[in-house]
């Protein structure tokens, strides 16, 4: 061997060079060995033309001795090697499509070949796809009289009946059927395939996942709820993070296309925190970008304790905002909780609704509540001619309040001390108030109140408000954070509110928040609150800090403080790298229901609105290929192209949003029938395998789910919700809804069982 270093085959490779031999297909003897062992380019074919060995990895030499040309064509193949600890989530197959398409790194759980020839790239997101389809726990075909017989199917394949044993519908050993789609006669030139084998997870059936039944959190609460199934243990192995085999004789009837279009199914986990109970947007994940620190950041960053400070990104740009462009909208009030000023409903069937729910939650002036003096939201506009230029507060007041409070008898929170802040840092209001029932504990550790400082105190919550009431103008804008629970304690409402965290979004998202110690802490470098714990909070100093950090919006404009200060939408990353032999960047387009150009698709080079999923197929065909007139997309597409179906999680009930539904008792929890969801999943793969079978050569298409059934989360979370409502304002025995650990266990649950997706990949 000359001392150099002894060449060995895979184990997969030998496998197949075994089988390929068995078949007649291939003969290696001791020459082609040792050729290969040395490294020597293999023997030319009989007719003195090409080897009989179509592998990339040598070197074909035609007629005459010339060399000809090799064909770098990409391809993605999965091996046991692989670094694939865990099921791969949504950022990682960002991470592929980056990588093919611009500065992305290599992905470590599949092998990409020759990447920088992917021409193009489609993301396809299909919400309503589930695991269960394919593993027989969720029906989808026929009764077995009415099954297709397929025994005369070109590959001598059988048809699977919905009463399949679970073990029999995957089959790992045998090569899958359309494989070569896959690899588009590349095979040689693809990282070997070797069988997941005894490690493979075979797919688990959860017989309760097809049969409605109530979340079991509280008696008295499920008749506002619907019927959803129950989260139960999870069966799967603990290999089920590895990708599987798609058989096409064990598939359901609605999904066999998806054989012949992708070789294996991979888990995919949805982003969430099943701490908290909480599940992440899978659009973001897929379209947003994290923005990459420089080593100096890096090192910086390990060397402070606690929250990093804020930096601008490398293409940060501050825009002045006025503070009347983040009044929370009425939305954003009732997702965190607000009791709403009645000028937030515009029309008298709203202002009706609102006035009945405020008598049944005792809400009303007779019960001590209040509303400033606003009739309209059209009151609080200042006009042009007395707005100065460039002035941040837009002509409005602005007040930043903060409130401290003692727990009192009966379990309610009582007032004890409230703050007011002007914009220019000045202290309009500093008041201990003296409650109306007697203190039960004065919570100094956190509140700084204690029994001294309220000896001599006379003033009242109604003086409060009096006071209150004569300085809240319809001009004036009410700052603070989580001001609800300030103006719960006031007995106030005021329908113009900004509130710092919703303004300084949590990273995990809402319903979670961050603090205000915190936010001071990373965007002000201040340290407040020291206090905490022992002496307690100064409610002049956290209004100040709610103040400060404000205008720090203000200045540097709506993205400081979110996610877009730390990420970037992905169409705006694909711009920035260049097309071969150019100097412009990528495109990208979004196709969606709709109009996709209000949401994630702003930073898009194009968007393309549909009806349905029919237009959806229609509009990715048109952003792949262009318009052959170049009217709006011109000729040749773009190179990037993401695109949603929404059929499936319709008639599934996915889409339906609890927060804001009117009537409880009015949602629907009936699950479509068998044939129903048969025939909208035989649509939505078909729609698959026409993209599939459109798409122009060296093109990668990815198809994800983003998250399994959310329906049982997000009643859980309802529940949840409503708990910590009631909770302020009623005792244990009143209320509706109780939370204890058994609902904690059952939202962790739901959780873990919502973040199981899957995907599919292949290079066409």
């Amino acid at each position: 061997m000359g001392g150099g270093k002894i060449k060995k085959r895979k184990h997969a490779q030998f496998a197949q060079d075994t089988a390929d031999g068995d078949n007649n297909t291939c003969n290696i003897g001791i020459g082609a060995t040792l050729a290969h062992l040395r490294g020597d380019q293999p023997p030319a074919g009989p007719d003195g033309g090409e080897p009989k060995s179509d592998s990339e990895e040598w070197t074909t030499v035609g007629r005459g001795g010339k060399n000809q040309k090799k064909l770098n064509y990409p391809s993605l193949g999965y091996s046991e090697l692989h670094r694939l600890q865990s099921s791969i989530n949504i950022n990682q197959l960002q991470g592929l499509v980056l990588y093919c398409l611009a500065d992305g790194a290599p992905p470590q759980w599949v092998s990409v070949r020759h990447h920088g020839m992917v021409r193009k790239a489609v993301v396809l997101f299909v919400p309503g796809l589930e695991k269960g389809m394919l593993d027989g726990s969720i029906e989808l075909d026929s009764p077995e009289e009415d099954l297709i017989d397929l025994s005369d199917h070109d590959n001598g394949t059988k048809g699977s009946t919905n009463g399949a044993e679970e073990q029999d519908l995957i089959d790992l050993p045998e090569p899958i059927n359309g494989s070569k789609k896959f690899t588009d006669g590349a095979s040689e030139n693809l990282t070997d395939f070797v069988e997941p084998g005894s490690g493979a997870n075979p797919f688990t059936s959860d017989p309760k996942s097809s049969k409605p039944s109530q979340p079991v959190a509280n008696d008295t609460a499920i008749h506002n709820m619907p019927d959803l199934p129950l989260a139960s243990r999870s069966t799967t192995s603990p290999d089920g993070y590895l990708p599987t085999q798609l058989a096409f004789e064990k598939l359901p009837t609605p999904l066999k296309p998806l054989a012949s279009a992708f070789p294996y199914l991979w888990p995919v986990k949805a982003p969430g925190d099943e701490r908290y109970g909480k599940i992440h947007s899978p659009l973001h994940a897929m379209l947003n970008s994290p923005i990459t620190k420089t080593q100096e950041e890096k090192r910086g960053d390990k060397q402070i304790n606690g929250p990093k400070p804020a930096r601008d990104g490398k293409n940060w740009e501050d825009k002045r905002t006025p503070i009347t462009e983040y009044i929370a909208s009425k939305e954003e009030l009732q997702d965190n909780e607000y009791i709403l000023h009645q000028a937030c409903f515009t029309t008298s069937d709203e202002q009706l609704a609102e006035s009945r729910r405020r008598v049944a939650e005792k809400q009303t002036a007779d019960k001590g509540w209040t509303d400033t003096f606003v009739e309209k939201l059209e009151d609080g506009t200042v006009e042009d001619e007395y707005i100065e230029k460039g002035s941040l507060t837009a002509g409005r007041g602005v007040l930043a309040m903060d409130c401290e409070m003692c727990l009192v008898q009966g379990g309610e929170m009582a007032l004890t001390r409230i703050s007011l802040v002007e914009w220019d840092g000045s202290v309009l209001m500093d008041e201990f108030v003296k409650p109306d029932k007697p203190i039960v504990d004065y919570l100094t550790p956190y509140s700084g109140i204690t029994p001294a400082k309220l000896e001599n105190v006379d003033t009242t919550l109604e003086d409060i408000q009096n006071r209150l009431i004569e300085e809240i103008t319809p001009k004036h804008i009410l700052v603070g954070h989580s001001l609800n629970s300030d103006l719960l304690a006031l007995k106030l409402t005021h329908p113009f509110v900004v509130d710092t965290s919703i303004l300084y979004p949590h990273p995990r998202g809402p319903p979670m928040k961050s603090s205000l110690k915190w936010l001071a802490q990373k965007y002000l470098g201040r340290e407040i609150q020291k206090g905490h714990g022992t002496e307690g909070h100064n409610s002049v100093e956290d209004a100040r800090a709610c103040l400060d950090l404000v205008k720090m919006k203000c200045e540097r404009g709506p993205q400081w403080g979110t996610s877009g200060a730390t990420n970037e939408s992905i169409f705006k990353r694909l711009k920035r790298a260049r097309k071969a032999g150019t100097d412009t960047g990528k495109t990208g387009a979004i196709i969606d229901h709709g109009a996709p150009e209000k949401n994630f698709g702003h930073m898009a080079s194009y968007c393309i609105g549909g009806k349905d999923d029919a237009e959806v197929v229609d509009g990715v065909k048109r952003a792949v290929f262009g318009d052959s007139d170049g009217s709006y997309i011109p000729g040749g597409g773009v190179d990037f192209t993401w695109a949603r179906f929404q059929e499936l999680a319709a008639i599934r009930g996915w889409l339906l949003d609890y927060r804001h539904a009117t009537d409880p008792n009015s949602r629907s929890s009936e699950a479509p029938s068998a044939a129903a969801l048969a025939a909208v999943v035989t649509k939505t793969v078909q729609h698959i395998k026409t993209i599939r079978d459109y798409l122009p050569p060296c093109t990668l298409l990815v198809v994800y789910s983003g998250t399994g059934d959310p329906r049982e989360i997000r009643c859980l979370q309802e529940m949840q919700r409503t708990f910590k409502r009631e909770y302020q304002v009623k005792k244990w025995d009143e209320l509706i809804v109780k939370w204890t650990d058994n609902e904690e266990q059952a939202l962790r649950a739901a959780c873990r069982k919502a973040r199981e997706g899957l995907g599919f990949l292949t290079i066409t």
